[in-house]
């Protein structure tokens, strides 16, 4: 384990750095590197002009395309972020790779392709495209020190945990950011069994149509009609009618999925943490509080390693960022009207990055990384531990649901109690004010005074806090509910209720009055309940326990904010409608969408409530 220290103070860090002339500085080569297989993957190695010693190699390979094909076309950037160039300064072999199926790469592109953890002979997949790709760059690229370091974002991140499994000798430092776990469970194409049909629509449409043959122009964009998703997706109608209108088998892993509704073994085989066993070399887990894609991937990533492997050197960092915000923003100071403090974006690539790959690669500099590192929202500064989550610092409390939409500490009193309301599959709830056709980061901290006005949405607030109160670890909420139908989503909420402010002619101050700051979000599919590979009906009007993780944050809310929490059945085009009749979803049609009232209730034998662990104050 590395040392943990003191708490870590925001300081005062400078904005993104100046542009940097790649082409000035680093000589371009292009590789078609052969696997064991025969395949051969397109990869472009940049070497510094200047270098004299030798130089560790970076490796990130990609489904997204490494771009400026040719050997007379440059890129830009070589590191992980458009916005620093420290990496790039410092000098590395920098290494860019299209994945197998993908761009200028041969062979056949599948998505989240299985670890095959049985290889004989000349059976390959990601891990072993990673081990041959580093054998190769060993014995061909002249001027090396033999180690390699490997960094990706989201699918990127994916693809360096691959390399992780069965690793080559040389991989000295691996960093995995955003990688997805399981795409049912918790990642991109699926939240608790709960289909993600914008995001998936939209990605699939774009990465995973079936291509002629390698090309430099790989993925397409779906041309929307409209900007409006909720339109777009409500007029489409049942998810059947994807493939029927739009797709027209054109997408082969769409209608994979449609004859896969369970977590059965086609979705069990792409499970990642079942294979991360004796990953010994040091590995940076990166994840955002505000992640929608890939949250529950690098936690469980970063849990399963700690469990496995219990003297590996591994760092989990946490920032309040989106989906790869600390690359893709300036300085992450802001998300949506959300404001941050102390340039965190910087300070994780400069602080924290930079020194992972300089120290592990190149033996530079003594590393100072505690054991985790995660952003406290709210108070705004960084915090170290020495494990996740830091139980021994924290106290379980349960907030209650009570009568007349409070939420308390106190359980409630009442034996029989309960709140309700209609959910409609034909005017559901949507995930946004604002007319999207892709979800966006945004929304992920989004003002829920939309959603909080709705009749089919339950709303349950505390009163205002007269002293900070700060959580860390997971949130789970225990809800008691019931349905007329025989199926139904139930979507909860964790909200920071900033207090009101005076009027005013300043227009953030205006905004932020009030404010219903979204800092998490779950749903859950009612009839994966007791199992998820074993779906089964809810019985009309029986209320049942469904357990819903809400992942973990460390955020404080400040005196004088509100806790809020709010319950409802569609969340829309993010999660698919669900019927509300027990059936498969993927075949659905139109006459299957009902009405149906839905309860939750709050009494002494049935207490709706979340769990959530208080920090004791710091010091």
């Amino acid at each position: 384990m590395f040392k943990a220290f003191a708490p870590l103070l925001l300081c005062s860090l400078g904005l993104s750095q100046p542009a940097y002339d790649v082409r000035a500085n680093y000589l371009k080569s292009e590789h078609m590197i052969p696997m064991r297989d025969g395949v051969r993957l397109y990869t472009a190695v940049y070497v510094p002009r200047s270098a004299s010693d030798p130089l560790p190699f970076l490796l990130f390979r990609t489904p997204y395309g490494v771009g400026n094909y040719g050997p007379e076309n440059y890129r830009k950037r070589l590191g992980p972020s458009p916005h620093s160039f420290e990496l790039e300064r410092e000098g590395f072999i920098f290494v860019l790779q299209d994945v197998r199926g993908k761009f200028r790469s041969e062979g056949e592109f599948v998505v989240m392709r299985p670890h095959n953890p049985g290889k004989k002979g000349k059976e390959t997949d990601e891990s072993s495209d990673t081990y041959d790709t580093i054998e190769w760059l060993l014995q061909h690229v002249p001027n090396n020190n033999g180690r390699v370091g490997q960094y990706g974002v989201s699918y990127p991140g994916y693809q360096t945990v691959m390399g992780m499994i069965d690793a080559h000798p040389a991989l000295k430092a691996s960093s995995p950011q955003a990688s997805p776990a399981d795409m049912f469970l918790g990642d991109d194409f699926h939240h608790n069994g709960a289909f993600r049909l914008m995001y998936t629509f939209s990605w699939l449409a774009g990465h995973a149509r079936i291509r002629r043959g390698p090309s430099e122009k790989d993925s397409q964009p779906f041309a929307a009609p409209t900007p409006d998703g909720y339109r777009f997706f409500l007029e489409l109608g049942p998810v059947a009618n994807v493939n029927r209108k739009i797709f027209l088998n054109q997408v082969p892993e769409w209608n994979a999925y449609m004859e896969h509704p369970d977590y059965d073994e086609f979705w069990r085989r792409q499970n990642v943490p079942q294979y991360l066993k004796n990953i010994t070399h040091p590995v940076l887990n990166v994840a955002g509080w505000f992640d929608a894609e890939d949250f529950y991937g690098p936690m469980t990533i970063y849990e399963t390693i700690e469990r496995t492997t219990p003297d590996n050197r591994s760092t989990l960092v946490v920032g309040p960022f989106s989906h790869g915000g600390w690359q893709s923003h300036p300085d992450g100071n802001s998300l949506g009207n959300v404001q941050f403090a102390g340039s965190p974006a910087i300070y994780f690539r400069e602080r924290v990055q930079f020194p992972f790959f300089i120290h592990h690669l190149k033996g530079k500099g003594e590393l100072r990384l505690p054991e985790v590192l995660a952003y406290e929202t709210g108070a705004n500064e960084w915090r170290s531990y020495d494990r996740w989550p830091p139980v021994e610092k924290a106290a379980e409390h349960r907030l209650y649901f009570r009568a007349g939409g409070k939420l308390s500490f106190d359980p409630p009193l009442e034996e029989q109690a309960y709140d309700s309301y209609v959910s409609d599959p034909a005017k559901p709830v949507p995930f946004t004010v604002e007319p999207r056709f892709t979800q966006g980061h945004n929304w992920m901290v989004e003002d829920q005074r939309f959603a909080a006005s709705r009749p089919d949405v339950l709303v349950y607030e505390t009163d205002p806090l007269s002293e900070p109160l700060t959580i860390a670890g997971r949130l789970i909420v225990d809800l008691f509910a019931s349905t007329s139908g025989t199926d139904s989503d139930f979507i909860v909420k964790l909200i920071d209720v900033y207090p009101g402010k005076p009027e005013t002619d300043d227009p953030y101050l205006a905004r932020m009055g009030h404010y219903q700051m979204l800092l998490s979000g779950e749903v859950f599919r009612a009839r994966y309940r007791r199992s998820f590979s074993h779906p089964a009906p809810m019985t009309p009007n029986r209320p049942e326990r469904i357990e819903i993780d809400l992942r973990d944050k460390n955020h404080r809310f400040l005196m004088g904010h509100r806790i809020m929490v709010q319950v409802q059945s569609t969340w829309f085009p993010v999660i698919d409608r669900n019927p509300q009749v027990f059936t498969n979803i993927y075949r659905a049609e139109a006459s299957d969408f009902r009405k149906a009232t839905q309860r939750i209730y709050r009494s002494k034998r049935l207490p709706s409530c979340v769990a959530v662990h208080v920090l004791k104050p710091h010091k």
